[in-house]
């Protein structure tokens, strides 16, 4: 199979938010869907430290990136772990129905969790929409642009993760 082709399927970018023993933690998703009008369906890496927090919490928060959204927001939650340092130490967020929210985010979506399919590496979590809101004007950002504009790359533990060939 030409695994180019699974580059073409349209993505937004996404930070994923929760709580772990009364901290927050998060992470950078791409593969988010609308599945009804008021469920979310999200897929996190098992090792992703945020895949045990939404299990414990039952509970888990979107922030809908812009084009506009500084690159350390993407770096510090994308490619560094929650058990390594505080995420949220240089990122301005507001606290929503008890879940961090990026300010400077387009908007965001709080669900609660109604339930989860596994896969090798991945957990699916299904989330009922509880709250949502717009934050600011700005285009959302796709990881098309992701990858053509800002150069970014998909970390090991991106579903659209593809290894690269010898």
């Amino acid at each position: 199979m030409n695994k180019e082709v699974l580059k073409n399927i349209s993505y937004g970018v996404y930070a994923i938010t929760s709580m772990c023993n009364s901290h927050p933690t998060g992470c950078i998703a791409n593969s988010l869907i609308q599945v009804t009008y008021n469920t979310i369906a999200v897929s996190i890496h098992h090792d992703n430290y945020t895949n045990r927090c939404i299990e414990n919490s039952k509970k888990f928060a979107v922030s809908i990136l812009g084009e506009d959204i500084d690159n350390k927001i993407i770096g510090t939650l994308g490619y560094r772990s929650a058990r390594d340092i505080d995420k949220f130490e240089n990122i301005k967020t507001k606290t929503i129905n008890g879940l961090e929210v990026i300010e400077d985010a387009l908007g965001y979506i709080i669900c609660e969790v109604t339930d989860k399919l596994e896969t090798e590496t991945h957990t699916i979590f299904l989330g009922k929409i509880i709250e949502g809101d717009m934050l600011n004007n700005v285009m959302p950002m796709t990881y098309a642009y992701y990858h053509k504009e800002r150069k970014g790359i998909s970390p090991k533990n991106a579903p659209t993760y593809i290894e690269k060939q010898s």
